[in-house]
């Protein structure tokens, strides 16, 4: 039978192989991560450090709620800035934006939210799609796993513990 635990850990794993599977593009494939790639990144470890957070604490009904909510909260987000990049690659060549500075260079010498707006606002590099399997770009995978993510956040809410 698969308990709430289970379901919650479950999903930590699936982040954690998310994770994998964008070091193993970077390092083996050679896909240099564009700032949204990163930010989506960020996202699920952020989704998967709350799964395994849930998992281990195993609340009763309302805390597994509250976790789910926090869940459901950053995989809302990963999608829509999955979403965002998704939109950018699919842009005619002429409205692309133009490129704008690494992720680190942003990093240090922005304040945060001059740095999220610039990262959000997307770039030439962000455009570019450099892998597909089945037609999806790595945006559009990882839009369909926030969606998987947020599936889960709500299975486990409305689980009998």
């Amino acid at each position: 039978m698969i308990t709430t635990r289970k379901l919650l850990f479950g999903g930590f794993l699936f982040c954690f192989s998310l994770f994998l599977a964008a070091l193993y593009m970077q390092h083996v494939m050679e896909l240099e991560p564009c700032p949204l790639c990163i930010l989506q990144r960020v996202l699920v470890m952020v989704t998967g450090i709350f799964f395994l957070i849930a998992a281990i604490h195993n609340p009763a009904r309302t805390g597994t709620k509250i976790y789910a909510a926090l869940i459901g909260l950053t995989s809302l987000l990963g999608a829509a800035v999955s979403a965002r990049h998704v939109w950018l690659q699919s842009l005619p060549a002429d409205q692309v934006p133009s490129c704008g500075p690494g992720m680190g260079f942003i990093m240090e010498n922005f304040p945060l939210t001059d740095a999220l707006s610039m990262v959000l606002s997307g770039s030439g590099e962000c455009a570019e799609v450099s892998w597909t399997f089945l037609t999806l770009s790595i945006p559009a995978w990882t839009l369909l796993t926030f969606v998987g993510m947020l599936g889960l956040a709500i299975a486990a809410a409305w689980r009998q513990h």
